[in-house]
């Protein structure tokens, strides 16, 4: 089989399962309601249908580089789809709340293996000079499938059942593993290393105390003792990470390749750019339904340009990024998203629809701009024997992003809102809009400290940094440095 052929398998397979993936969180999201009312119980059981996914994904982000060098990328990638696929059946046919919750703690399992493995097997089949197309294929599910996931939602709550929601990921999990089984090759590392189970204990109880104690503190509030306990439960835990797998030769997490500039900027910048737009994709949503009225189909439709939009921007980036490499297109992708941070303080409560879509088009265009250059570059020094772990820190970097996004909008929003609660006549005409209008442009400037910390960050990336990812004529303007990263052995195709 040739080198192009097999390449765009490999894409095909990681955009099934990743599309799996976000769709059914996005899916889910819709029926939580439902889900209360046919179970019998309240927004705290509920909860953990969220929260249990989230702790068993946390686990096994950080160990799904060494599991895959372990055991194959290919056997890795297989077991991560079949436990997601057989987990959303059972989640299907849950009749207790514990048996769902169980099911989507499976699901996480699989979850937390399937995108890390899959990316390094992308990056890992194109070579460097053509990873932007790598990116732009990555693009495809993280742009449709957040934007399609409440819509379907909606459908399928109303017109079939809640079931369905999870059952709709049986068949495209069956068309990922047939894939990986038909055309894809087992790649192994000849020196995996030994398991390091306290990296492995230490990594996953760090990350999910983190993104737990950021979601409850978002939604319960800062002031709670529990809050504030769990971070510093997780400021102790990833402490002590990080003194570990720094000591350690064979770390389960290797920390080590973010000593690669471009590698640990890169993360950096995916902090930036994933909090900046996650934590206003976050209250774009809430806004439209409550100061505008919008139903949750319609404001899924307002939203859709915005995918659309993002979509074809990371297509024409991923053809001039070799060209231009990464700096340029990030400076102004990060310009981009701190002016619709600008704009968005001119929103009201009767602001036009159609200034709302310019608004969220101009959004995807700085998330295209931002997502390929932003991977490529990242990768651009790291080799294919570190590609597994460098995939893991990079998606850890990714959920903790999502989550302090979040957090941190949800939070600017609740403590305006009652700060004004306090000193407006809420009886006066208008004073409750007026109140949550001014909760919500706060919340807003968010994005704005995300991108300029992002600008700012931008600079530290050198197209000379990244010239085995550029075309040949710039490669000839940069000056490459020596590539580091591979400082765990080599890997083998069979």
């Amino acid at each position: 089989m040739r080198r192009l052929e097999y390449k765009w398998l490999v894409g095909i397979t990681f955009v099934l399962g990743l599309i799996m993936q976000i769709l059914d969180m996005t899916v889910l999201n819709v029926a939580l309601a439902t889900l209360g009312r046919e179970f019998h119980v309240g927004e705290g059981t509920l909860q953990w249908v969220l929260t249990g996914y989230m702790i068993s994904l946390a686990v096994f982000v950080p160990s799904s580089g060494w599991i895959a060098d372990r055991f194959g990328s290919k056997r890795t990638f297989q077991l991560a789809v079949v436990l997601f696929t057989l987990a959303s059946v059972l989640c299907g046919l849950a009749t207790e709340m514990w048996m769902l919750i169980g099911a989507r703690v499976l699901q996480g399992v699989g979850g937390g293996m399937l995108v890390p493995v899959g990316q390094a097997m992308l990056f890992r089949a194109f070579p460097a000079n053509e990873r932007a197309k790598a990116s732009a294929v990555l693009s495809i599910p993280i742009t449709i499938a957040p934007t399609l996931g409440p819509l379907l939602g909606g459908v399928l709550v109303e017109y079939a059942s809640w079931r369905w929601i999870f059952f709709i990921n049986v068949p495209v999990g069956a068309v990922a593993l047939l894939f990986t089984v038909l055309f894809l090759k087992e790649e192994h590392r000849e020196r995996p290393g030994r398991f390091d189970l306290p990296g492995f204990v230490l990594a996953g109880a760090g990350l999910a105390t983190l993104l737990v104690s950021l979601d409850q503190g978002a939604q319960l509030g800062w002031g709670r003792p529990s809050v504030w306990g769990a971070l510093l439960v997780s400021a102790v835990l990833i402490g002590g990470l990080v003194v570990r797998e720094l000591r350690t030769a064979e770390p389960m997490l290797d920390l080590r390749l973010l000593g690669d500039r471009l590698f640990g900027t890169g993360n950096a910048l995916l902090v930036c750019s994933t909090g900046a737009i996650f934590g206003t994709l976050f209250l774009l949503p809430l806004f439209l339904q409550k100061l505008h009225g919008f139903s949750p189909f319609e404001s899924g439709l307002v939203l859709m340009p915005q995918a659309l939009t993002m979509l074809a921007a990371t297509q024409v980036v991923s053809r001039i990024y070799g060209r231009f490499g990464p700096r340029p297109l990030l400076l102004i992708g990060f310009s981009v998203l701190i002016t619709v941070g600008l704009a968005l303080q001119l929103l009201s409560t009767t602001t036009p629809v159609w200034f709302l879509v310019v608004l969220l088009m101009w959004l995807g265009l700085g998330m295209g701009l931002l997502m390929t250059p932003l991977q490529t570059a990242a990768f651009a020094r790291i080799s294919g024997a570190a590609m597994g772990h460098a995939s893991s820190l990079f998606n850890a970097s990714r959920q903790v992003a999502t989550a302090l996004g979040t957090a941190v909008c949800a939070t600017i929003l609740v403590a305006i809102t009652e700060a004004r609660s306090s000193t407006v006549d809420l009886a006066a005409p208008g004073a409750v809009e007026q109140m949550q209008m001014a909760a919500y442009r706060g919340a807003f400037l968010a994005s704005i400290g995300f991108g300029v910390l992002g600008l700012l960050l931008s600079l530290r990336v050198r197209n000379a940094d990244a010239a085995a990812t550029l075309d040949d004529q710039e490669k000839s303007r940069a000056r490459p440095r020596k590539r580091g990263g591979d400082r765990s052995g080599t890997t083998t195709v069979r």
